[in-house]
């Protein structure tokens, strides 16, 4: 049977994640991966887990397995009022929607924002699974200019006076692809410049409990809470396969949520939802986290000592406070594509900065490291390596792209 005439339009904006192609490679035996942004399985709490499951199963018995509320599973939903409140967050569990990782939530956003030719301002560049999310729905994006400390709220002032934005999407904390975390100073420009123009924002901080220095920040939430949806995953902090998202965002807003929801899933599977309110409710979060900081924190010192030591004299690269990520900048025109070719035949593998960049070709010198799945043994070895293959590249005209 013929199928391409049965295919909805949208499919011609959707496509298979190039970071998940990279990954496949990257799995190789032999490989170093320094591409993914995939939790360390040694931050699970897996000493733990039976205690939550037999918790669950003796707290609510039959009901952890039955069809629940598309809105989530009341005692995670208090429970996560509960953590939010500790961030600066106002929440009644009754405003908290649960979604099948946070992936669920953006996408949900897209259907219920987004109408083709919509404007949704963005940063240059930003996390590729939004731009997976709101793709198929057709917009055209509005890239917000950054810098080393994340979006310039005269950016986005001068983006909302000339574009009709529907809404502005934002990583503040650890931002992937970048690790840069938004000043308070900029916090509360946006929350001001959002709130003059009468804007919606979608807040997404999934890494923002994994801070190595510094002083937490307030969500732009708790500075607008009637202009952003807040969105942010337990996958990070708990286990990523139980798929452990949720949203907080303005009443209307939630209602269409809710609704999109309903025709996806019906609710987020209520067992995993059970598991994460017992870990929460039961204080294991507060216990655990900062093992996985204490996990994560040398390996990232290991990857930056490490580029310090191998990496070219013209490469510049994040020096982020916490989060899952690295970037690195090589000289303007260079092919980083090509080079992640060369750096897999010497075992190592790393994800082109292009692909974070909702216009096509920007970002191509640029590069995105990840350091949460190797020792830091391993690290230094693949810096050093990826560190030769950036130094041959350098000489080879052929690296770079045409230019002008």
């Amino acid at each position: 049977m013929t199928i391409t005439p049965l295919l909805a339009r949208r499919t011609r904006n959707m496509g298979a994640s190039a970071i998940r192609e990279i990954l496949k490679v990257a799995s190789r035996p032999g490989m170093i991966s320094l591409a993914g942004g995939i939790p360390a399985p040694e931050s699970f709490p897996m000493h733990i887990m039976r205690d939550v499951i037999d918790s669950v199963i003796e707290k609510y018995g039959p009901n952890a397995f039955q069809y629940d509320l598309t809105e989530g599973f009341l005692p995670l939903r208090e429970a996560l009022a509960a953590y939010l409140a500790d961030k600066g967050v106002a929440a009644a569990p009754e405003q908290v929607l649960i979604a099948s990782g946070s992936q669920g939530a953006l996408d949900g956003l897209g259907k219920i924002l987004i109408s083709p030719g919509d404007h949704v301002a963005l940063e240059a560049p930003t996390y590729l699974g939004a731009l997976q999310a709101f793709t198929p729905y057709e917009p055209q994006y509005v890239q917000i200019e950054t810098d080393h400390r994340g979006m310039l709220p005269d950016a986005l002032e001068n983006a909302l006076e000339r574009h009709p934005v529907k809404f502005v999407y934002l990583v503040p904390n650890f931002q992937n692809p970048t690790g840069r975390t938004l000043p308070l100073k900029r916090r509360r420009a946006i929350a001001e410049i959002i709130q003059r123009f009468d804007t919606l924002l979608v807040e997404d901080d999934p890494y923002g409990d994994l801070r190595y220095r510094g002083t937490p920040l307030p969500p732009i939430k708790s500075m607008a809470p009637d202009h952003v949806v807040y969105i942010s995953t337990l996958s990070k902090v708990f286990a990523p396969g139980l798929r452990m998202g949720f949203s907080l965002a303005p009443d209307r807003v939630r209602r269409w949520l809710v609704l999109a929801k309903q025709g996806v899933d019906l609710h987020t599977s209520t067992f995993n939802q059970a598991l994460a309110a017992e870990y929460l409710a039961g204080g294991h979060l507060k216990r655990h986290l900062p093992h996985i900081v204490d996990l994560y924190r040398p390996r990232q010192q290991a990857m930056l000592d490490a580029m310090a030591r191998f990496f070219p004299d013209a490469f510049t690269w994040s020096v982020p406070d916490g989060g899952m990520f690295v970037w690195a900048e090589g000289p303007e025109g260079m092919d980083m594509e090509a080079v992640n070719r060369k750096a897999l035949e010497r075992n190592t593998a790393f994800v082109p900065g292009t692909f974070f960049f909702a216009r096509p070709g920007d970002g191509r010198e640029t590069l995105r490291l990840n350091y949460t799945m190797a020792d830091e043994a391993t690290l230094s070895r693949a810096i050093e390596l990826l560190g030769e293959v950036l130094s041959d590249a350098l000489s080879q005209k052929q690296i770079y792209k045409r230019m002008g």
